[in-house]
C-alpha cells in the first residue's frame, strides 16, 4: 500500500481502476478497505477510477493519538487530491467520513464535483455526544471489554433489526466484528470529533452538489438528521434507506450503490424519498 506525505503526516491509500476518480473516505473505527467489499467493485465496474485510504487515526496512516480535529481530516482529504492530481473529483463519505467531507465542500469546493454524504448530520444531540464521551471515557479507563461483548454491542449499535433478525446473516456479522481488534488509540482520537458544533448555518455557503443518504435504522445518525443536513446545504438533495443501519452501506450495498450511480450522472434532483430493499 503506497503512502502519501500530505498536512504532517503519512495517509495510506490505494486506487483502483481507471476514468473519472471517486475517493471513498470512511467513519470512525473504519478501515478504508471497508469500502472495497462492494462499493468499490461497482464504482470500478462503472467505469470510475476509485481511490480509498486510511483516516488519521487507523493504522497504518498515522494514527495521531494526541488528539485532531475536523479542520485536520478535511485538510488531509484536500492534500491526497492534490498529491494524486485528482481534482475536480467526486467523494463519498459516510459517518465521520461525510464530516470531514462537508468541511471540505465549505473549504475548497474547488478541488470537488460532487458529494454523497451519508449516515451524517450537520448539528448534535446530547444522547449521541454522550454515547461518544461515554466511551472515550471507557478507553480511558483501561478496561479490556471480551471481544464478544464488543462484537454484540457494535453489532445491535450498527445494524438494522432487519439484519439482526436473520438468524444466517447476524451470524457472519457477529463473526466478522470478532474479527476485529480492539480500538487503538487513534481511533479514541476520532471518538473525540463525534460531539460535533452546530455547522447549519456554515454549511449554508456550500455550493458544491450533494446528495445525503439516511439510513432508516440508524441509531447513531437517525434519519431525521440528515434531513436536517440536507435542508442545511443549498440544493441538496435526499434519499432513505429503509431496513438499514449505521452500517447501511454495507448491509444494503445494492441499494446504496444505485444511489451513488445515479447522483454521480447528474440525476441526484430526482431522489427518491425512500429505497426499501426487496
Amino acid at each position: 500500500m503506497p503512502f502519501a506525505s500530505v498536512n504532517g503526516i503519512r495517509l495510506s491509500y490505494e486506487v483502483h481502476g481507471r476514468g473519472e476518480p471517486v475517493v471513498l473516505v470512511s467513519g470512525a473505527g473504519a478501515s478504508g478497505q471497508s469500502w472495497l467489499l462492494h462499493q468499490g467493485p461497482d464504482l470500478v465496474a462503472a467505469g470510475y477510477q476509485v481511490c480509498v485510504y486510511d483516516n488519521r487515526g487507523i493504522p497504518p496512516t498515522d494514527e495521531c493519538a494526541d488528539g485532531f480535529t475536523a479542520d485536520d481530516l478535511a485538510a488531509d482529504l484536500a492534500g491526497l487530491i492534490e498529491h494524486l492530481g485528482l481534482a475536480p473529483v467526486r467523494l463519498v463519505g459516510t459517518s465521520m467520513g461525510a464530516y470531514a467531507v462537508q468541511e471540505l465542500a465549505l473549504r475548497r469546493p474547488e478541488l470537488i464535483r460532487q458529494a454523497v454524504l451519508m449516515a451524517s448530520r450537520a448539528h448534535p444531540d446530547t444522547l449521541r455526544a454522550r454515547l461518544a464521551t461515554s466511551e472515550i471515557e471507557l478507553a480511558d479507563s483501561g478496561v479490556e471489554l471480551p471481544a464478544s461483548y464488543r462484537a454484540t454491542v457494535r453489532a445491535t449499535q450498527m445494524l438494522s433489526p432487519t439484519t439482526m433478525d436473520d438468524q444466517t446473516a447476524i451470524q457472519d456479522w457477529l463473526a466478522l466484528f470478532l474479527l476485529a481488534p480492539p480500538d487503538g488509540p487513534g481511533v479514541r482520537a476520532q471518538l473525540a470529533l463525534q460531539p460535533m458544533p452546530d455547522r447549519r448555518a456554515a454549511y449554508a455557503r456550500i455550493r458544491v452538489p450533494c446528495h445525503v443518504v439516511s439510513f432508516a435504522h440508524d441509531l447513531i445518525a437517525p434519519p431525521r438528521f440528515g434531513r436536517a443536513l440536507a435542508e442545511s446545504i443549498p440544493h441538496a438533495t435526499f434519499d432513505l434507506v429503509e431496513d438499514a443501519g449505521h452500517f447501511g452501506y454495507l448491509e444494503r450495498p445494492d441499494t446504496v450503490n444505485k444511489i451513488i450511480l445515479r447522483h454521480f450522472a447528474g440525476n441526484g434532483a430526482r431522489a427518491w424519498k425512500s429505497v426499501r430493499t426487496p
